[in-house]
């Protein structure tokens, strides 16, 4: 008895034994969505997936809780069905969003009542329906559908086939076809039908008309309404038909909600997205992007302001700020703007005057980051996560500069885990550019024994290296057998100014490449423990294009892995989907065959490819085609080089299902093992 007691009392009085992160934890941890918060600002709506191994048992509902913390969320949908595009009606009596529940043959716009029931279909459209938009009465909802032209036509076709004239003609993981997003409003009354407002328009039926692509194939033309609900404005594409020769545009238009010609009231040369309307309606804002050029093909994403009805022509309220919005949000009585921005290796907060004046920092952050941010009151509702933190939603006090956790799921595995935050560092390189780091540590670490380091660049180029939990390239999970990762935020990475972004066009690989060397030497100089003697390097699209590079101008890497990535210019430009912007990268016509074409073509350098290299790819990737990776692997058998390519039929850009996924990462820290 007394032995069972001390045990009792030891179990509660030692800490919990932490233990190595798995794919299991990475891939089961429950994916939070992003809060949606009521009108009256007391309840935050979110999405829950939670992962499966098995096929089939993955799910994902819609999830409730109070905004100040006073009650846990609760479940308020209950399908396997993934519900999008959530949308509180204006008085918070009723969301919709867009799901394709059983028996649908495409996604529709749902109604649910936040007094209780069940969701109710209110459309019904053979090309889905997403994006649904509450009239501010009320009693309609706007929303977004793919029509085709040549529905009919290709119904009857006994043949399977795509023609083109114009380019581009695939996107991503996706080939692209007549269909176009067009806007519909339906009334919520019965029987109702719902009335394309673009049907028959001139602009619709134009070949350049398109909807903005979102990270895959998918189009969107982002329509709001307007205050009075006579309107509803959206952004579209005009000249897509052109990206071969032209830089691509997309305009801001307003069309009556009874339908008619839309009319454009943003100006030539300049790319606006992502429209919203202020609390009392007297200003419409919406993000603004400058065309690509030979001087500056980078742009910085600007906040502009327009006087609502159309008056004078848009303010640019961040235009002497050197960061890009990535999102914005503003305070219910229109005074602020709160502002979601990269800066210096961090998501963070900052915020502006709706009149105009100096965009300042809302408070400081130093580990994770946040997102998806909504002003309630004195305080901010948001997503914060890092990559010991999935995303959870969260309250925020901004003068405080804390928050507070609304959601908390898998506390309990989280707290197993043995995982510390990354740590930061700066160096200045030779090209007297100061250069952020990250590096990320091994479970059971410890100061006196000497790691192998891996490097591992970001894709893009125009992206960050963060401190955020990722799925499909995890930290830790890279870091597991008892690696220290690098993460270097080469020249071309984004929140740290637009020229540092664009300087990479100028420079695809050479300048970028030397940086990230660098900061290896720099990393072993500042931390001992890492062992030089053993270095390998990771990338994904870019990042495998940078791979390429590698294997070609330096032997110092014991082995790579390269997924998805570039190895010569030439050929990437004749089958990705990328227009004119390339061309403007490498400084001229490919037929000119001047700039970078041949200079910084990994290909060029293959006679001193001697590293080992894994090399993976998906089969229905269009961004950065097979024949890439085939290339490389060829190149690599040629000259007898250890190498190991792995091809995944049903995958895009990026490997998505489990078993896919599971398998991929087996391989890479198996390549990783066999080397280090």
């Amino acid at each position: 008895m007394k032995i069972w007691f001390l045990l009792i009392l030891l179990s509660t009085a030692l800490p919990a034994q932490k233990r190595t992160i798995t794919h299991e934890d990475v891939w089961m941890m429950k994916r939070v969505g992003e809060p949606v918060v009521s009108p009256d600002g007391k309840w935050v709506v979110f999405s829950v997936l939670e992962p499966s191994y098995e096929a089939g048992r993955q799910s994902s509902d819609l999830w409730v809780v109070p905004s100040d913390g006073g009650a846990p969320a609760r479940r308020i949908t209950s399908t396997r069905a993934a519900e999008s595009a959530v949308e509180w009606s204006r008085d918070g009596s009723r969301l919709a969003f867009s799901s394709k529940r059983e028996g649908d043959d495409a996604a529709q716009i749902y109604v649910l009542p936040m007094t209780g029931g069940e969701a109710l279909r209110v459309t019904s459209m053979a090309g889905g329906a997403t994006n649904p938009k509450f009239r501010p009465d009320g009693q309609a909802l706007l929303f977004e559908s793919e029509f085709d032209p040549l529905a009919a036509e290709r119904k009857a076709r006994k043949y399977n086939a795509l023609a083109f004239d114009t380019f581009p003609v695939r996107h991503w993981n996706a080939w692209l076809d007549e269909k176009r997003p067009h806007l519909f409003v339906q009334e919520l009354s019965p029987e109702a039908k719902a009335k394309d407002l673009l049907a028959g328009t001139q602009l619709a039926s134009s070949k350049g008309f398109g909807g903005l692509f979102g990270g895959g194939a998918d189009q969107s033309l982002h329509g709001v309404w307007s205050p009075d609900g006579r309107e509803v404005i959206f952004a579209a594409v005009i000249n897509r038909n052109e990206l071969m020769y032209a830089d691509i545009e997309s305009r801001l238009f307003h069309v009556p909600s009874a339908g008619g010609e839309p009319a454009a009231f943003t100006e030539d040369g300049q790319n606006f997205s992502n429209p919203r309307f202020s609390p009392s309606g007297d200003a419409l804002y919406a993000l603004r992007h400058r065309q690509p050029t030979k001087e500056r093909i980078y742009s910085l994403s600007k906040l502009a302001r327009f006087a609502w009805p159309l008056g004078t022509r848009p303010v640019l309220l961040t235009d002497a700020w050197d960061r890009s919005v990535s999102a914005f949000s503003l305070t219910r009585d229109g005074k602020t703007v709160y502002l979601e921005a990269e800066d210096d290796g961090f998501d963070k907060v900052f915020r502006v005057p709706a009149a105009g004046g100096t965009v300042e920092l809302v408070f400081p952050v130093k580990e994770g980051g946040y997102s998806n941010i909504t002003p309630v009151g004195d305080h901010l509702i948001g997503r914060y996560g890092s990559s010991t933190q999935p995303p959870q939603i969260v309250s925020i006090n901004p003068a405080r500069g804390m928050h507070s956790y609304l959601t908390n799921f898998d506390a309990e595995r989280i707290a197993q885990i043995d995982w510390k935050a990354p740590e930061h560092f700066w160096f200045t390189a030779k090209n007297g550019k100061r250069i952020h780091n990250l590096i990320t540590l091994p479970p059971n670490f410890d100061a006196g024994k000497r790691y192998p380091v891996v490097a591992f660049p970001h894709g893009g180029p125009n992206a960050m290296s963060k401190d955020a939990f990722s799925v499909r390239w995890n930290y830790h999970l890279l870091t597991s057998p008892g690696y220290v990762l690098l993460q270097t935020d080469y020249t071309g990475s984004t929140g740290f100014g637009e020229k540092f972004a664009d300087d990479i066009e100028r420079d695809v690989l050479r300048g970028p490449a030397e940086e990230i060397l660098e900061a290896i030497d720099e990393a072993a100089r500042r931390y001992p423990f890492i062992d030089k003697t053993r270095q390998a390097a990771i990338g994904a699209s870019y990042g495998g294009y940078l791979m390429n590079w590698f294997n070609g101008h330096t032997n110092q890497f014991k082995c790579l892995v390269n997924h998805a990535g570039a190895v010569n210019n030439e050929s990437q430009y004749g089958v990705n989907d990328g227009g004119l912007t390339r061309e403007l990268r490498m400084g001229g016509p490919i037929w000119e065959k001047g700039g970078q074409w041949n200079d910084q073509s990994p290909i060029r350098y293959a006679e001193h490819f001697k590293t080992p290299m894994l090399i993976t790819q998906g089969e229905q990737d269009f961004r950065v085609p097979l024949s890439e990776s085939m290339t490389t692997y060829k190149l690599l058998q040629r000259l007898k080089v250890p190498s190991r390519l792995i091809v995944f039929p049903t995958e895009g850009h990026w490997i998505l299902t489990v078993d896919n996924h599971r398998f991929h990462m087996r391989e890479v820290l198996g390549w990783l093992h066999k080397y280090l």
